[in-house]
């Protein structure tokens, strides 16, 4: 009797066993401990992490020499940004800023000075590249803030009519609200070498009437290339002057995208058999010739009458034959760009 109670219970638990030692096979290398690393493998991950923070190290030491070199060759800590208070006419004076180890830290542009707290339009000097110097430039802090301009037209006394380094290197004073300048191509294309970058051009007639266009995708090439122009989707009020407007025809011959930059004394217009920087007296993208051209013949009262159609000219507002009294070029992140975008800074 006892022996057959015994092999009862025997039968019972083989299928038991069984299902132990499936677990066991299956879970066991999961539930035993992981197995120590030997002392040439922990070496060798202590020497791997090592590294990467040496390698951190020298890339901070070697921004910081960058900087230096930057400050003791341009003496920079001693100039100063000039900033318009839109509480008072005279300009206010604000010292460029200096980290706590004396290190001058320059922002990219007008959008990351305005991230930062700065709300007044005005001069500041900006870094948009490592490897290049700064440089200054007119912040316009309305219209949703962070616009760097880098071009404007409103009284007539500088002089556009300029040969290919100048509008390569930029002209003009850069120190009163109201000046005109043109910033300089190679400081365009360092602006926009990140892409992703938006152009509104705020334009207004001798009434008083403003109108805007916006055109996001905003590029230029280098120097190499002509500073080839290339731009998006146009948006706004002004009309798609740059496209060489609604007319296809005009367009084959007006429109500026994929052109090359002309200036004077280098003539990379398609017009076969004239100069249209010539004509124009000034620098710009020439097709045969334009049906917008900002950097033209400034002429006062707006209607004017020539030889050439070479004034201020945006010809989806005013036409081919009114030059405007005030245009300004300026680029910001598309990302920054809000449903703030109107009229813009014009006084």
């Amino acid at each position: 009797m006892h022996q057959t109670m015994t092999n009862r219970l025997c039968q019972m638990n083989i299928p038991m066993i069984q299902l132990l030692l499936l677990l066991f096979l299956f879970l066991g290398p999961f539930c035993s401990p992981a197995p120590r690393l030997s002392k040439k493998e922990e070496c060798l991950l202590e020497n791997s992490k090592l590294q990467k923070k040496l390698k951190m190290l020298q890339d901070l030491f070697q921004l910081c020499e960058f900087q230096l070199k930057d400050l003791l060759g341009n003496n920079y800590h001693r100039r100063k940004s000039i900033v318009f208070s839109a509480r008072k006419m005279v300009p206010l004076d604000i010292f460029l800023p200096i980290t706590s180890g004396s290190l001058l830290v320059y922002d990219q542009d007008c959008a990351m000075l305005f991230n930062r707290g700065k709300r007044e339009s005005g001069y500041y000097r900006i870094k948009p590249r490592q490897d290049r110097e700064p440089f200054l430039v007119y912040c316009d802090m309305s219209d949703g803030g962070g616009w760097t301009v880098i071009q404007r037209r409103c009284n007539g006394k500088e002089n556009f009519y300029r040969e290919w380094l100048d509008y390569k290197e930029g002209f003009g004073q850069l120190q009163g609200k109201n000046d005109e300048y043109w910033l300089g191509n190679d400081k365009i294309y360092d602006l926009l070498f990140n892409g992703g970058i938006s152009l509104k051009i705020d334009l207004m007639d001798w009434h008083g009437e403003r109108r805007y266009a916006i055109y996001d995708d905003f590029q230029i090439r280098n120097e190499t290339n002509n500073y080839r122009l290339w731009f998006g989707i146009y948006s706004g009020t002004a009309g798609n002057a740059l496209s060489g407007g609604s007319n296809f025809e005009s367009q084959w011959s007006a429109s500026l995208n994929g052109m090359p930059f002309s200036a004077p004394d280098r003539d990379h217009d398609r017009f076969l058999t004239g100069n249209c920087a010539e004509e124009n007296k000034c620098g710009w993208w020439f097709n045969r010739c334009h049906a917008a051209n900002l950097n033209g013949r400034y002429y006062k009262k707006g209607t004017y009458s020539g030889p050439f159609d070479n004034g201020v000219v945006w010809s989806t507002w005013r036409g081919l034959w009114y030059s405007l009294k005030y245009t300004a070029m300026k680029i910001r992140f598309q990302s920054f760009l809000d449903g703030e975008s109107g009229n813009g800074e014009i006084n």
